[in-house]
């Protein structure tokens, strides 16, 4: 019998892991030098590898693709400075010291830099660059230039951007092409991984030779970077469009062979998502992610989607989605009373937003780690039960004696069970209804609020759960803005309630602090967005950076789990288990299975950087457009 969808998919998690091994493995030597690092376990692919197994190192290389841009605008090609909305799909032209593959978990192979060498007790890594690494420009790689981007996001980064980093205490250049990394930690390997594979590489030389231009500010002028692509044409807010470099440097490293076969990639940007999706259906981009079921299930009767000329497919895969919903700003009133919240989350009628706004597609959130090794499920027992003992006295009772669980609300208006359970909670954090209006007992305030959206989209999800507030006298509006306002209303932690979507890097890591800690709770620009500030939160969050063996880690994010969702901080609401996509048809890809990880997200691509166009198939569409 088949596995059950989160099961399944959890079950598909499991094996990736069991790739990277179930411990970390330290070297029996004083350092150890390699072409890839892994933060659990051996790298798949030895240090003869010549390509992933899941390209096709022949991939010819040529043609376009036009895309669609992941948000609805950008204003800065700058991805370090909190300062500017930037283009997501900059990742095309950038580089890292090392790059992840798609069929593993937390192993790096060699980018910008060949080889790595750490330390046996993991308190330092020393890379080294590859000789042949050239910005655009044709000025070389250093160590300085490592250094300096190192500093740079030190000094200037997103707070969300500099929490990978928290833990590396010294980078310094021993060389022009050796640049070594000294950590607070020892027996850790993840602070190396997150080193290799997120800090941006910045051309030092390029930035200092003109006054004008600050890597702390918004900036719209391409850098040199290093990578595959060059920018060529921007169009803020509109367009941005890459050109492939002839001779890329890196083109037969065997990390990126078969990969970034388009000798063109032209992104456009669209405010409303329905003229988007009118645009993709008149040709006017090529490839398509859904994330709307009622799009998927209804839109698709357009003349080319039904002649073939457009092609759909459901692509299973592990891309670590997090939690996603309505998540509460807990630094205003009500949110910040737990019994308010959980009440809140009692008039979320998600069954029946499930049922006839979204086509039944989704499965609900339930969940900071969903469908994963991650997840709390069930009653705590063994390990995770032993965690938990720990902090009792800080914990409420139900954490140890009532498994999580979701009001159920398969109607528009919620049960009557529902809403005097709401009504009920309400009053115990001092809120009481006079005259068809919630109020503060103590105040007479009315109890109103905005929800903030940057998508037309969510509407009807949302205007159903305002409904059900309404019902209990609570005046909840909605508020859309566009993507720049709203990203800035976010770091400004300036709203009330928010449609926010958190991913999850597995294993979990320092930015846990950002999203949960106490000390981010009131820093503008972190990913706090909850405001969640709770020493047994602080301490879990602490003990999960700093364990060493991955079933430990497992552990403990289990038990962090629970803590979040007894806080009541969202109000969960659905993910996908499989990837949705729609194309022209004009592409092929290796014969192969696909990847089991982040389709289509390596380098922020946003679309399979193992695909090419077919050029047979390119002409008999260009025939029969």
């Amino acid at each position: 019998m088949p596995l059950p969808p989160v099961r399944r998919r959890a079950a598909v998690f499991a094996a990736v892991v069991a790739l990277a091994g179930a411990a970390l493995a330290l070297p029996a030597a004083a350092e150890t030098t390699s072409h890839a690092i892994a933060e659990f376990g051996e790298p798949k692919y030895g240090p003869d590898f010549t390509h992933f197994d899941y390209v096709d190192p022949d991939a010819p290389k040529g043609g376009s693709v036009v895309l669609t841009g992941a948000r609805q605008s950008f204003d800065s090609l700058n991805p370090i400075p909190l300062r500017g909305e930037y283009a997501v799909n900059i990742g095309l032209a950038g580089m890292s010291l090392m790059t992840e593959s798609q069929d593993e978990v937390g192993v790096y192979y060699g980018a910008l830099a060949e080889s790595a060498t750490w330390a046996d007790d993991l308190s330092s890594i020393t890379f080294a660059l590859n000789p042949q690494a050239r910005f655009a420009d044709g000025e070389p790689v250093t160590a300085d230039d490592v250094v300096w981007s190192f500093e740079q996001v030190r000094e200037h980064g997103r707070p969300f951007l500099q929490a990978f980093f928290d833990d590396v205490t010294a980078a310094t250049a021993i060389d022009d092409r050796q640049v070594r990394f000294d950590f607070a930690t020892t027996g850790r390997m993840q602070p190396l991984t997150r080193v290799a594979g997120i800090l941006p590489i910045e051309p030092r030389h390029w930035w200092e030779a003109e006054e004008s231009r600050d890597i702390a500010g918004g900036n719209l002028e391409p850098p040199p970077w290093p990578g595959p692509y060059r920018i060529v044409d921007v169009d803020p807010g509109r367009r941005i469009v890459y050109e492939r470099k002839d001779g890329w440097w890196g083109a037969d490293l065997p990390a990126y062979r078969g990969q970034f076969n388009f000798d063109r990639i032209e992104y456009d940007y669209y405010r409303d998502r329905d003229v988007a999706f009118e645009a993709f259906a008149a040709g006017e981009y090529d490839y398509r992610r859904e994330f709307s079921s009622r799009i998927w299930a209804r839109a698709y009767d357009f003349d080319a989607a039904n002649d073939g000329r457009v092609r759909r497919r459901e692509v299973e895969e592990i891309d670590y989605q997090g939690m996603y919903g309505y998540f509460m700003n807990t630094r205003r009133p009500p949110f910040d009373d737990v019994r308010a919240r959980r009440a809140l989350t009692y008039l979320y009628p998600f069954e029946w937003v499930q049922a006839n706004v979204m086509y039944g597609a989704y499965t609900r959130v339930d969940s900071y780690f969903p469908g994963s090794e991650y997840a709390a499920t069930g009653l705590p027992e063994g390990e995770e039960l032993a965690v938990l003992e720990g902090y009792r006295d800080s914990l409420p009772e139900s954490v140890f004696t009532e498994p999580f669980a979701l009001p159920e609300n398969p109607q528009s208006r919620v049960s009557r069970e529902n809403r005097r359970a709401a009504l009920r909670l309400l009053a115990e954090a001092g809120y009481e209804i006079r005259d068809g209006t919630l109020v503060d007992v103590e105040t007479g305030d009315p109890v109103e609020f905005t929800i903030l959206m940057r998508s037309a989209q969510l509407e009807p999800h949302t205007q159903a759960w305002a409904r059900n507030l309404e019902q209990v006298g609570i005046d909840a509006r909605l508020r859309l803005v566009d993507s720049a306002q709203y990203q800035a209303l976010l770091d400004d932690f300036d709203y009330d309630v928010t449609m926010v979507a958190f991913t999850f890097f597995p294993p979990p890591g320092p930015e846990l602090r950002n999203r949960f800690a106490c000390a981010t709770a009131g820093q503008p620009g972190s990913a706090n967005l909850l405001g969640v500030c709770d020493p047994v939160v602080d301490d879990l969050a602490d003990r999960i950076v700093e364990s060493e063996a991955l079933e430990t880690k497992q552990v403990l994010t289990r038990a962090l789990d629970r803590v979040l969702l007894s806080g009541w901080y969202v109000v969960p609401a659905w993910y996908n288990e499989v990837a949705w996509i729609a194309h022209w048809d004009k592409f092929a890809w290796p014969d192969h299975d696909l990847p089991l990880r982040d389709f289509g997200l390596p380098n922020s691509v946003g679309f399979q950087p193992s695909w090419w166009v077919d050029p047979d198939k390119a002409a008999a569409l260009e025939a029969a457009r």
